[in-house]
């Protein structure tokens, strides 16, 4: 069973997918959550839940205060259960300014046109998903990262550390059994690229 933990819709059931999702357990939903809170990165905030199967992440997120959730997922069922949890979290959300937004796109067709600043995005691809494919999608994330941005990736233990992009900076990892969790946030130092060219240095007078 899957159920948001804590906030305004606390204790909800949520629907998963029949078959072709693999839920976060609950275990390491409550330690991905903790840590978020524990460096203030909810409330407010614009979440990103990309291959959002069930949409758990995302409307935990909206249950704990986020401003705004938008569930990415390609497949017609899991994106038809995103919109009866997102119904029912809107309905233990009466009165919240909170928005949630349910996706129906692969998720690189959605990241190529998105736009906007997202504070808090979390990825969890199949782990058969190759890694050259997450790398693209992480490329693609980049630029539509806030300042200070946190990006948490769900990953098979068994699975390398994801090719990080210019623009986001590895912070920690972190493994449950089975799952391991990668940390990361948004850098935003400017690119090498568009520092100004060192001036050469002037040849010295003869005395």
């Amino acid at each position: 069973m899957t159920r948001i933990i804590a906030g305004a819709a606390g204790s909800l059931t949520l629907a998963v997918p029949r078959s072709g999702t693999r839920p976060t357990s609950d275990r390491v939903r409550e330690a991905i959550f903790s840590a978020l809170e524990a460096r203030d990165a909810i409330e407010g905030a614009a979440v990103l839940d990309l291959y959002a199967g069930s949409g758990a992440l995302g409307l935990e997120a909206a249950s704990r205060g986020a401003a705004e959730a938008v569930l990415v997922e390609r497949a017609k069922g899991a994106a038809d259960v995103c919109r009866r949890n997102a119904d029912a979290v809107g309905r233990a959300l009466r009165g919240s300014p909170t928005r949630v937004r349910v996706v129906a796109r692969p998720v690189a067709s959605y990241l190529e046109s998105a736009v906007g600043d997202f504070d808090l995005v979390f990825i969890d691809p199949p782990y058969e998903s190759g890694e050259r494919a997450l790398a693209h999608d992480l490329a693609l994330l980049a630029p539509l990262l806030a300042r200070d941005a946190v990006v948490v990736v769900e990953r098979s233990s068994r699975s390398p550390e994801p090719a990080w992009p210019e623009g986001i900076v590895p912070e920690r990892r972190r493994d449950y059994g089975e799952t391991t969790l990668w940390w990361a946030r948004a850098d935003d130092r400017p690119p090498a690229h568009d520092e100004p060219p060192a001036q050469p240095e002037r040849p010295s007078q003869p005395a």
